[in-house]
């Protein structure tokens, strides 16, 4: 694992440290925290679900959970977004679907009714639902406080599974279980497919809990092989993070949805599995999972025609979706960042025409970063149905390109630019490292 960065002995860190010996009564020593940062797809996009290639990476923002063992049963949480407390017995048995029912599946602010505001502690419950599920013997609670980074909440940067895998390590750190990577992959996807009923695939929590620092992981969705690749830049190990040769930025748009509430998302998922029906029905291959990665490329040449246009759309954007991360593997491993975000750019464009996921502000600051100064190449991240967009940028421009995009978004969506504080329009980044307990 290359140098970690963040987060360094903050003062957030130890207001948390802090919080949670005051809940516990236990000395602030005895706090551990779980760092779980977000993460974000340079290419990808929309086709983890589809077991395609996807490429990802973490950057030095996200989840931080305080907690100590409760010394028995119960769960005692309080949040820096939300009033109140959560408190439960590991002893219960999670019921998969109420949560969904409930439409509280995201754990941070901007994301919820006051209605849902209640039901904030569901991750938490997914993770002990997750790991009893696996057989899992899990005993202790935990006495916790959990806050994400601010402004970031709702972004599309992958929160709700930072939670999801922070309250798993904090569960699994409590009762001494010993968890591969891997396995929590796994218990994450539980919490959301199952717990909560969201149809996406392992990108995010893949990358929270595989990534390095320096590296961009490459993750087969359909085997889950993954692999870490390294940017010659970067291979001097070095712990100066300026020495890289880019920043990257995160530009927002203003617009914050709960994506289990958006029926755009499912109902992607939806038209790319009726897609890989008819291509496998129409090569006698019907017996395979319909997912577009069973659908050999040289099957879908021969046989697109036959999807009516909307589905022959969401077939492009996976398949040249798919090229586009092989040959990002290779610009990234060469050091060319001018070839990576081409390409990035191009898999933004195929979102907006293929995939159809972009809403009028998001495509609207998505070319604004694309004529800002220094920028490589830039796209929606997340569902791309709100949130932000990604960009990386020269790291001796980024300042410049900030300005530029602040100024812009401001003339073209003045009165969502005025929802956000002016500092946090565009914020500019470092890559990050992976999930872990301190």
């Amino acid at each position: 694992m290359g140098a970690v960065r963040w987060p360094r002995e903050s003062e957030q860190f130890n207001v948390i440290r802090r919080k949670v010996a005051e809940m516990s009564g236990r000395d602030i020593t005895d706090v551990r925290v779980v760092v779980s940062p977000y993460r974000i797809c340079p290419l990808g996009a929309h086709i983890d679900h589809q077991g395609g290639i996807v490429s990802a990476m973490t950057i030095d923002k996200g989840i931080l959970l305080g907690f100590v063992p409760s010394d028995d049963s119960q769960v005692l949480l309080q949040s820096g977004q939300f009033q109140g407390e959560v408190k439960f017995s590991v002893d219960e048995e999670p019921i998969p679907g109420k949560a969904a029912k409930q439409n509280g599946s995201n754990h941070l602010k901007g994301s919820f009714s006051t209605q849902e505001e209640c039901s904030w502690g569901n991750y938490a419950r997914g993770a002990l639902y997750a790991l009893k599920k696996r057989g899992n013997n899990i005993k202790q609670g935990i006495i916790g406080y959990i806050c994400g980074a601010e402004g970031l909440d709702s972004s599309g940067l992958s929160s709700s599974a930072a939670v999801g895998v922070a309250y798993l390590l904090a569960f699994e750190s409590a009762n001494d279980l010993i968890v591969s990577p891997t396995e929590n992959i796994e218990y994450d996807r539980l919490i959301e497919n199952e717990y909560l009923g969201l149809k996406n695939g392992i990108l995010d929590q893949s990358a929270i809990l595989l990534s390095s620092y320096g590296c961009l992981t490459c993750m087969n969705c359909k085997t889950k092989e993954h692999n870490l690749i390294r940017g010659p830049e970067l291979n001097s190990h070095t712990s100066n993070e300026n020495n890289s040769p880019f920043k990257i930025l995160l530009a927002f748009s203003g617009l914050k949805q709960n994506l289990i509430s958006n029926p755009g998302y499912n109902s992607r998922v939806a038209e790319c599995r009726e897609a890989a029906k008819i291509l496998l029905q129409a090569c006698g291959n019907e017996e395979l999972e319909p997912i577009l990665s069973n659908v050999e490329p040289e099957v879908y040449k021969e046989h697109k025609c036959k999807l009516d246009p909307n589905l022959a759309r969401r077939a492009e954007h996976y398949f040249s979706e798919n090229n586009r991360v092989l040959k990002g593997l290779e610009a990234w491993a060469c050091g060319n960042l001018d070839e990576f975000g081409k390409l990035i750019s191009a898999s933004g464009l195929s979102s907006i025409q293929n995939y159809e996921s972009g809403c009028e502000p998001l495509i609207q600051l998505y070319k604004i970063l694309l004529e800002a100064p220094g920028v490589y190449g830039a796209r929606f991240s997340g569902a791309g149905f709100r949130g932000c967009c990604i960009a990386f940028v020269e790291a001796e421009r980024a300042s410049d390109a900030s300005s530029y995009i602040k100024m812009q978004y401001s003339q073209v969506q003045p009165e969502l630019a005025k929802q956000m504080d002016e500092d946090g329009l565009v914020l500019v980044c470092d890559a990050g490292d992976c999930a872990r307990v301190i």
